[in-house]
């Protein structure tokens, strides 16, 4: 960069110079702008062909991108907009701060939405559609910070009683009425759309709506239209990774239907974004960068005038030259600060305000504050075809708080104003309550017939309705039964398979239902292959907005990589993250889009809820359906991968989200039902869960369904194989396992009965953590209803009351994972746990068995030794146990190794 700059510096010949630039202001002024790129794109061409560097300049200057003679004009009446502008302020400044002069310490932010007001009511009035039978509507990802003023407008609209800003973040007293602290689709499911509070969330997620949207009409499930993805964010989010992790795909894809709008107050936490540089320019570069159409947004009208008589081009050096932390100041301390230390750098800008009081410079207004300037920029915004559009626009933090937070370090976490800064907020915004009334800064609403809130009405109609709202049915779509699915519930016979095959299998049968698939989302991050999915390349093809622009290289083969603009599966190359906001946009495309999708997010399960925990919890907030399929799961199935591959905790994680239904099977059978289960759940009665299962690349034969088992298998647990009748004086155990070491518990009960003569009965456990929801809802519905004559009972409980002697489980997870059901074993039975603790480990499956201690061995001896605890069994058949199946005493605990 200081190179370029250098070059531009240096003028060998001005006269010449100023040729060149007067021809280039005629060629303008006869053929306009696009006509001078175009020609001075030719002459960079012609100069790098006769071997000149050009450095490429990834900004412009520090000013408006659009001139004032190229805005659009805005309609509507801007007196009655500024005014109800400063009603939503108001009200939104008073939400806060009397929750937070209640008791309890709610918290809340007043800055943010300061800030921004302006760019949200601009988008109000003249922007944001919603949906309609005219319009499918357009999607807002609003700054979690500022749901205040997004719940202030809605008071004003009469959507919002004054009972339910008295209970703004006290959803528990509200019972239903109170509203969340954020944009929350869980609490406030008509209302909120998407999730956003979590910092980078929400930008990397309104990229993949937008990218799924053309999805849905390139493969003609909705018509083409021109609605919007708008993201708010704050310029302090973009540090965060997710943020800008993924606007090269926008920009790849040229999603003309995506526009960010970043609030650049100059906000981190507690201090100026870049104070020693300039968010607003650097921001520039990055998106210019990615193929983004950038629109900067600086600087009000009241700097038009000295913009125009600026002919020396002081003022635009000085604005380049001064650095956001001096920009902080001069809001911060007053016109005269900003009279000396910025005007006052050159005499040329010094002149420039000579006749400015300092109150005029002080009102010398920034960008995100014009609703002129923010009205020029969403039109062009919204009028750009083939790339994504990004505005940069300039504000002030806590605008209008005055002394009491604007522009300060401290202002995010500004909840509380005293008596004086709120007597400064009414006058400042000119809200008609009396002082005497201030102490109880009261909300303000002009009347449901008042001029102010019928625009507001008009301005609504005139979009289509409301915002926000959300839509929180679609249409049903008929599952097939689970006799469709009989491919994978009939045994395999001797052939080998894993239950990532039985899978990909069963979404197979799902594509040959014409009613279902057409729903059927496919989605890799990385391998396709891996999970053996390369035959649905042929099949339904791979998504390219652009369709397939050479021949592949494989395309003499069978199943060939074939894209295709109408392709189904979605190959988000590897980005876990980007792959997991691909699935939920498919998965809440009900909701968005009034089209049912199912998605399947396939992934390493190591690199699922470890590596995208947040937005694993965001897709549940967001009610997201759909199924999250852990491939290569379990501690030891990945053999070889080592410590960062070998997933051993990935159902506690998913566990812990209350709408996620997590299921580890074993057999192809329980893989069916789970998944017809699931989409029936999902697409026919429209529940607002999603799916996890973990699935495996280990190969083995699978039998038969047992009769009977769906709806335990459904449960969590059922009876796999029945030990026998009990003989007089037999040992008897209750062996439970889940996925693949489900196999191992199998085999360790064939040991047990030939050298031990120990009886077994063998519980497949799909589920632990259904069984664990399960049983804390028989234990508290029972504590609740201590007279009910009929106390209900856990599943587990159910299951193993009338079978004798211990029960030990093992699983390819941690011990947590099946210990979560231990409360709910029957009255004295024994619980023994086994689990794959502590740091993975490259080796084989068998070694890697045995050094968890969760092979058919170890297991067998776990079997023993409880028996001997219960005193069916002696130490010295422990002793011969741990002799027979050569286990070693002394080795390290895998959970400290």
């Amino acid at each position: 960069m200081n190179q370029l700059n250098d070059i531009l510096d240096q003028d060998l010949d001005p006269r010449e110079t100023r040729e060149w630039t007067e021809a280039l202001h005629g060629v303008i002024k006869a053929d306009g702008t696009d006509r001078a790129h175009y020609l001075l794109e030719r002459m960079v061409e012609e100069t790098r062909r006769a071997g000149g560097h050009l450095p490429f300049a990834p900004t412009t200057e520090y000013v408006n991108t659009i001139p004032p003679e190229r805005e659009a004009r805005m309609s509507g009446d801007p007196n009655m907009e500024w005014r109800i502008r400063c009603l939503i302020r108001w009200n939104a400044m008073a939400m806060v701060v009397r929750a937070n002069r209640k008791p309890g310490e709610l918290g809340g932010h007043i800055a943010s939405f300061a800030s921004s007001a302006t760019l949200y009511d601009v988008g109000f009035n003249h922007f944001w559609r919603a949906p309609s039978a005219d319009h499918p509507g357009d999607l807002v990802f609003h700054q979690g910070h500022s749901s205040p003023g997004i719940y202030a407008r809605s008071f004003l609209e009469g959507r919002i009683s004054e009972e339910q800003l008295d209970l703004f973040r006290m959803e528990v007293e509200g019972r239903g009425r109170g509203l969340s602290s954020y944009p929350h689709p869980w609490l406030m499911p008509d209302y909120w759309q998407v999730p956003t509070v979590s910092m980078g969330l929400g930008p990397l997620q309104a990229i993949y709506q937008a990218h799924f949207m053309k999805y849905l009409e390139h493969r003609g499930l909705i018509a083409p239209s021109d609605r919007k993805v708008w993201c708010f964010i704050g310029d302090g989010e973009s540090d965060e990774p997710e943020t800008l992790g993924a606007i090269s795909l926008a920009g790849r894809e040229g999603l003309d239907n995506l526009i960010f709008v970043v609030n650049c107050n100059l906000q981190r936490l507690d201090g100026p974004v870049r104070g020693n540089g300039k968010i607003i320019q650097e921001l520039e570069g990055v998106f210019r960068g990615a193929g983004w159409n950038v629109i900067k947004t600086i600087w009000g009208s009241y700097w038009d005038p000295l913009l125009a008589r600026d002919t020396s081009g002081k003022l635009r050096q000085l604005m380049m030259e001064t650095v956001d932390g001096e920009y902080q100041n001069c809001k911060a301390f007053g016109g005269k600060y900003t009279r000396e230390h910025f005007f006052g750098k050159y005499p040329e800008t010094a002149a420039l305000v000579a006749n400015l009081s300092d109150d005029d410079i002080w009102r010398l207004n920034r960008g995100g504050h014009d609703p002129h300037k923010v009205y020029a920029a969403y039109h062009e915004a919204t009028n750009t075809r083939g790339m994504p559009s990004v505005i940069l626009a300039k504000t002030v933090k806590g605008y209008g708080m005055g002394s009491a937070g604007e522009s300060q370090n401290p202002t995010h976490q500004q909840k509380k104003l005293d008596d004086d800064a709120v007597r400064h907020f009414r006058d400042r915004f000119q809200i008609p309550i009396p002082d005497e009334k201030l102490k109880d800064v009261p909300y303000y609403h002009p009347g449901k017939d008042s001029p102010e809130v019928q625009y507001m009405l008009e301005r609504r109609r005139a979009l289509g309705g409301f915002l926000p709202q959300r839509r929180t049915k679609s249409t049903s779509i008929t599952v097939p039964a689970l006799g469709a699915f009989e491919q994978i519930t009939k045994g395999t016979g001797e052939r080998e398979i894993s239950t990532t095959m039985a899978f990909v299998r069963g979404m197979n049968l799902m594509l040959r239902d014409k009613a279902l698939a057409p729903h059927v989302v496919p989605i890799v991050a990385d391998e396709a292959r891996t999970f053996g999915m390369e035959g649905m390349f042929r099949q339904i093809g791979i998504y390219a907005p652009f369709g397939q622009k050479y021949k592949p290289v494989d395309a003499d083969q069978l199943m060939y990589y074939r894209e295709d603009q109408k392709g189904q599966v979605l190959q988000e190359g590897i980005s876990e993250p980007g792959a997991m906001s691909a699935w939920i946009a498919a998965g809440t495309s009900y909701s968005v889009s009034d089209v049912p999708m199912l998605p399947f997010y396939i992934y390493y399960s190591m690199f699922g809820f470890q590596r995208i925990g947040d937005l694993a919890w965001a897709a549940g907030d967001m009610r997201t359906r759909g199924f999250l399929v852990g491939g290569t799961a379990g501690r030891t199935t990945l053999n070889g991968e080592g410590l960062q591959h070998e997933d051993g905790h990935s159902h506690l994680l998913a566990g812990a989200i209350p709408n996620c239904r997590a299921y580890d099977p074993t057999f192809s059978y329980e893989v069916a039902v789970i998944l017809q289960d699931g989409a029936r759940r999902m697409l026919q009665e429209q529940e607002d869960v999603y799916y996890y299962v973990t699935v495996m690349n280990e190969n083995y034969v699978h039998p038969d369904m047992p009769a009977g088992v769906e709806a335990d298998i459904v449960k969590g647990m059922y009876l796999f194989k029945d030990g026998g009748k009990p003989k007089k004086n037999e040992p008897r155990v209750q062996l439970l396992g889940s996925g693949t070491i489900l196999r191992e518990v199998i085999a360790a009960a064939e040991l047990l009965e030939k050298d031990f003569g120990v009886a077994s009965d063998i519980w497949s456990c799909p589920s632990f953590s259904e069984l664990r929801k399960d049983g804390f809802d028989a234990e508290r519905w029972n504590r609740l209803h201590p007279m009910d004559k009929k106390p209900r009972k856990a599943h587990v409980t159910a299951c193993l009351e009338s079978r004798a002697g211990p029960a030990i489980a093992a699983t390819d997870y941690v011990r947590e994972y099946a210990d979560q059901i231990r409360a709910f074993m029957p009255h004295g039975k024994r619980y023994v746990v086994l689990g794959t603790d502590g740091f993975g480990r490259s080796d084989t499956r068998a070694n890697l068995r045995s050094f968890f201690e969760v092979d058919r061995w170890w297991i067998a001896h776990a079997a023993i030794a409880a028996l001997a605890a219960d005193g069916q069994m002696n130490p010295e058949d422990v002793a011969r146990a741990i002799k027979q199946y050569k286990l070693d005493p002394d080795k390290p605990n895998p959970l400290t190794v």
